[in-house]
């Protein structure tokens, strides 16, 4: 079977040389690389909301020092309370003055974060955007055989799965980690201003805390990446499971599914379990720590406090302090959790994004290349070399010319290369070496946009989305087609009578893979909507192998239509089908071994006539 890439090498998937899920997915190991660079690098893609990151910056120091200057406030409202006792007589108007300001702080400060959360938010889904964007337009520069040797489940998994985390880590962390940094060097500073030899004895959390963060980040990480890699296999099982779901049934193979699925899935849930047990060890910790800290620090305050070097107020300041000062280490540590699912995924994502693309793009358009005069749509292929992988040729010296307004087929035993052909010609694949010209000109000059679209394709493989008929036909003209155009394109190919047929006509509505429909109308629609391009190249690949003889006739007989003047490529196993071709290529083994008219070579007693007799030898 034929694919627009070429044939898939090795097959779909997971299905290389086993159960997918066992040899199937991305063959990364389950070890963090660069989580630091990583993470590095999604900071930078901050960098063109530079001022909303420093407006965010900005409302968070000023929440911060409202946060920090509370505790201050309240400890001196305390003491307003416990002077008034002692001296008889409390200073309302004082004491009402600091919970009006402490309340104001406490109002001001939520709305100030409110907001900052606002700009988090829209920042980081905006990065997120464009990491999509950026990896749909990766897509398009990809060659075919980068992607047909990856598993589609797990490239999915990275553009959906590995960015949604990202940006759910970075909506998380980013004001949080902003937040907490600043906390601490606050209530650091007010700590000392209180009492320097109680700060000291707080600030023992701090080395415990560090070592703590580190020693688990580096447990961690390795569980965290092992998370991100069986997600994608199990979106790879799950992908294959759906698509192939008839072929499944038909070969009994929905046990070995379940038992690849579920060894994936166990594989995915320990590393999820480990990368989360790991993580949340800081916080019990880190309280630990804290509580120990809280007790010192009460009893030695107490002490103060009856010695008189400290207030009640003072103290009680202090303990809030305190118990602040552990709260960014704390969120610190539980957010290096998040990064490092944060920064495992931005290394899947920044791997596919970094993945080797075709050769350089030509910016050229073909009508900028060829005056209006000399285009006449002739094709040579000038000694072209090609292999899909180094060593192992698979067309080995290709010459050829196609005129303009020539059928020309392509025939030959399977892997001789008549796909491969079609494939350079459209720039799926680049040549290794010689030249494809059309209208004298390099096809690596021209843009692959431009160039294709002088291009109209049918493949054995049909391709329709999720959408009406009048959708899926209307797709194969840039800018759309009227629907009176489509129905005549309808009418020309023989797709009408079919069409009007089904209970809904054109506005039945097609699911992704033309459910609801036979392979045959399926293919008469990939027909009616190459016709409806209107290219000046017309390439077939098995186009009629999926119809009954009697569509074919009408096919046929549509294609017929659709090649006049045209220069048309016609790859075909059905020898009947490329009879009245201008021109028969015999290829084997990557070179062209005959050319002429189907007379001519069966007169000839060569290759095509082997193939001929065999064919309708067998046939009777």
């Amino acid at each position: 079977m034929s694919t627009p890439g070429g044939p898939r090498r090795g097959g779909p998937g997971g299905f290389r040389g086993g159960p997918p899920g066992m040899r199937g997915g991305n063959p990364q190991d389950n070890v963090s690389r660069d989580a630091k660079g990583a993470l590095l690098r999604l900071v930078r893609l901050l960098r063109p909301a530079w001022l909303r990151v420093l407006t965010i910056v900005i409302l968070t120091l000023v929440v911060t020092v409202a946060n920090v200057i509370t505790p201050k406030l309240l400890g001196d409202a305390t003491n307003v309370i416990v002077d008034g006792v002692k001296g008889g007589g409390v200073n309302f108007t004082r004491l009402a003055h600091i919970l009006l300001i402490v309340a104001g702080l406490y109002i001001g400060a939520n709305v100030i974060q409110f907001l900052a959360g606002i700009l988090v938010r829209y920042v980081v889904q905006q990065m997120g955007y464009e990491l999509r964007r950026d990896a749909q337009a990766k897509i398009d520069r990809l060659s075919l055989d980068f992607i047909d040797k990856k598993a589609r489940g797990d490239l999915l998994s990275r553009v959906t799965n590995d960015i949604d985390n990202i940006t759910s880590t970075l909506q998380a962390t980013l004001s949080r980690i902003i937040d907490s940094i600043y906390t601490f060097i606050g209530v650091v500073i007010m700590m000392f201003y209180l009492s320097w030899s109680l700060s000291l004895i707080s600030l023992v959390i701090l080395p415990v805390g560090v070592v703590v963060t580190a020693f688990i980040i580096k447990r961690a990480q390795p569980h965290f990446t092992a998370q991100w890699e069986n997600t994608g296999k199990v979106s790879t099982i799950v992908e294959e499971s759906f698509t192939g779901l008839d072929v499944v049934g038909a070969y009994g193979l929905s046990d070995d599914f379940a038992e690849a699925f579920d060894e994936s899935n166990d594989k995915l849930f320990e590393s999820s379990y480990k990368a989360q047990i790991l993580s949340q060890l800081s916080m019990p910790i880190m309280t630990l720590a804290s509580n120990l800290s809280f007790v010192a620090i009460a009893v030695i305050g107490g002490l103060k406090v009856i010695s008189g070097s400290m207030t009640i107020g003072g103290i009680q300041a202090f303990i809030q302090y305190s118990r602040q000062l552990s709260q960014p280490i704390q969120t610190l540590s539980s957010m290096a959790s998040m990064l490092q699912s944060g920064a495992a995924s931005g290394e899947r994502v920044f791997d596919f994004l970094d993945s080797p693309e075709m050769v350089k793009e030509a910016a050229a358009t073909y009508e900028e290349l060829v005056p209006e005069s000399e285009r006449h749509g002739t094709i040579v292929f000038d000694h072209v070399r090609f292999s899909y992988e180094e060593g192992k040729p698979v067309i080995r010296d290709l010459s050829l010319r196609v005129e303009r307004g020539q059928s020309v087929a392509i025939v030959g035993p399977t892997g001789a290369g008549k796909t491969t052909l079609v494939n350079l010609l459209m720039r799926f694949y680049e040549i290794d070496s010689g030249h494809i010209y059309l209208d004298g000109v390099d096809i690596r000059d021209i843009s692959k946009a431009s160039l294709r679209s002088r291009m109209g394709m049918v493949l054995q493989d049909t391709w329709l989305f999720e959408g009406t008929i009048w959708d899926n036909l209307a797709f194969g003209r840039e800018g759309g087609a009227k629907k009176t155009e489509i129905v005549q394109a309808a009418y020309v190919t023989g797709a009408d009578r079919l069409i009007r047929q089904l209970p809904e006509g054109y506005n039945t509505v097609l699911n992704e893979d033309g459910g609801g429909i036979s392979a045959g109308e399926k293919q008469l629609l990939t027909i009616t909507r190459a016709y409806l391009s209107n290219s000046d190249i017309l390439i077939l690949d098995e186009a009629t192998s999926s119809v009954d003889t009697r569509t074919e006739m009408l096919v046929q007989h549509a294609l017929g239509s659709l090649a006049k003047d045209r220069t048309s490529f016609i790859i075909a196993h059905r020898l009947s089908t490329i009879r009245d071709a201008d021109l028969i290529i015999v290829m084997e083994q990557g070179d062209v071994v005959e050319t002429g008219n189907h007379e001519e070579l069966l007169k000839a007693g060569g290759a095509y006539a082997r193939l001929y007799n065999s064919q309708f030898t067998s046939a009777l």
